[in-house]
């Protein structure tokens, strides 16, 4: 895996997942996702919530994006319900989207805390390099599609979706 080059300081990394942020291109799906993460609803369920946030659209807008949401894999059918000659779809989200920055005055406040975990995510990279080298190697030469992206940065990439899925677990346990 290679280093940043050490004569510039790298303060920070934005992701940006081209599955999600195409499907939420339309500010709309943030809110339905937003909406979804709580708990199951349906997409009437979700276009009254819609409605209560000030969104004027049809309830056939709100499925449309639903099913976006859906198609991009963010959204699962997590059940079912029979009734009145049809089937009623429950949604849930299984992505949170996060679009916010810190004011000015957190700098002091958030580096202090950089600097307590820090030593836990070096140890954290050191286990995933040493015991998972291989792995990532495979999965970043499946990432590849071209020679000029063998100058991309696929291990970061991968390392932050490992780090990013083991935060949403430990903050939902």
């Amino acid at each position: 895996m290679s280093s940043p080059d050490s004569d510039h300081r790298l303060d920070d990394i934005a992701v940006r997942d081209t599955r999600v942020s195409d499907a939420i291109d339309e500010p709309m799906r943030a809110m339905i996702l937003d909406i979804l993460a709580d708990e199951a609803l349906t997409a009437s369920e979700v276009h009254e919530r819609l409605g209560d946030r000030g969104v004027d659209r049809t309830e056939n807008t709100v499925r449309h994006h639903i099913n976006e949401l859906r198609d991009a894999g963010l959204v699962d059918v997590v059940r079912f319900e029979e009734g009145r000659g049809g089937t009623t779809k429950y949604y849930h989200a299984n992505t949170m989207v996060l679009s916010y920055s810190l004011p000015d005055s957190a700098d002091a406040a958030v580096e202090e805390m950089v600097d307590a975990v820090q030593p836990q995510i070096t140890d954290a990279l050191a286990t995933f390099t040493d015991e998972y080298d291989d792995t990532i190697e495979e999965i970043v030469a499946d990432m590849q599609p071209c020679e000029h992206c063998l100058t991309q940065k696929y291990e970061t990439y991968v390392l932050l979706t490992v780090l990013r899925r083991a935060f949403v677990r430990s903050y939902r346990d």
